[in-house]
């Protein structure tokens, strides 16, 4: 089996843009993925945006208030199936991901947490 972590911004017929990170694997492309589907007022208030694997994805929004950007984080975090470490690994890389955030700037935290 192959598997290869991608990332893919993708525009959509109907004006979307669709910001994917995942696996692909040959025979099951696009699993275990996240993903932010942006409007084209979204897309033009687009600063950039970070893939952190198969479970974490980042964008970057600016506001209209100068000097303060949006940050959404999107996420699936693993079951409790999981090993402690592979969770123990998700949630020490998102704590990571949310402390880089700048305390001045907004920033949304959404994603499923099922256990």
């Amino acid at each position: 089996m192959t598997l290869l972590i991608t990332r893919a911004a993708i525009y959509l017929a109907s004006g979307k843009l669709l910001l994917y990170s995942g696996h692909e694997e040959e025979n099951a492309p696009h699993t275990q993925g996240v993903a932010l589907m942006l409007s084209k007022q979204a897309q033009n208030a687009l600063v950039g945006w970070e893939s952190h694997g198969s479970r974490i994805i980042k964008a970057s929004f600016k506001t209209k208030k100068e000097d303060i950007t949006m940050n959404v984080i999107q996420c699936y975090a693993p079951t409790n199936d999981y090993n402690e470490d592979a969770k123990d690994q998700f949630y020490n890389r998102l704590q990571s991901i949310i402390e880089k955030c700048q305390t001045k700037d907004l920033t949304i935290l959404m994603g499923d947490f099922n256990a």
